[in-house]
């Protein structure tokens, strides 16, 4: 979403993008308005052109990455041969969140709007799993229905950390490891 309190600047849009990168590397929540206007090289009046406050901010830096890992995710899959395409949405999820420090993926646990935008986002994607395994389901005897609850219920465990927590993956590395899983569970042999 564009910025709520003023129009989108290409200055205002160049400081979106080294945000997000700079919350992806260290996360966000030890950063206060004074530091990352020194980082950025800008004035807080600056950053206060994207979000009226430092929540704010956090929502739409937050919201700019998965909006924006969201595209690249369905322009990967919109090329993607119908035989591959849920090993290639799962994969383009993996590599958009590879960049996402363990600081980053915190932080956004710890901070309720944050953690509703990875969940909506996951859940979204969950759906997406679904229709994909029902469209490409090729092997004799595999459940479509089943496979995409199992993917969701992986994907929901991704992001609430129990994943990790119980394997040491990364999200990145677990969405991997889920798109090895579906692929060969429902590829033809």
């Amino acid at each position: 979403m564009p910025p709520t309190t003023a129009a989108a600047t290409p200055r205002t849009g160049a400081l979106l993008d080294e945000l997000v990168e700079l919350f992806l590397a260290e996360g966000f929540r030890d950063l206060n308005l004074a530091a990352l206007a020194a980082r950025l090289r800008c004035s807080k009046s600056t950053l206060y052109a994207i979000a009226p406050s430092k929540e704010q901010l956090v929502v739409t830096v937050v919201r700019a990455f998965f909006r924006r890992a969201a595209e690249r995710v369905e322009a990967r899959l919109a090329r993607a041969r119908r035989d591959r395409r849920i090993g290639t949405y799962l994969l383009a999820i993996a590599e958009e969140l590879a960049p996402a420090s363990e600081r980053f993926f915190a932080d956004v646990d710890a901070f309720a709007p944050a953690r509703e935008i990875y969940t909506r986002n996951t859940q979204f994607a969950a759906d997406r799993v679904r229709e994909l395994v029902r469209e490409g389901t090729t092997r004799r005897g595999v459940d479509a229905t089943f496979v995409g609850v199992v993917a969701a219920s992986v994907m929901e465990a991704i992001n609430a950390g129990r994943i990790g927590a119980a394997t040491g993956l990364d999200d990145a590395a677990a969405y991997r490891a889920l798109a090895d899983l579906l692929v060969s569970g429902v590829s033809p042999r």
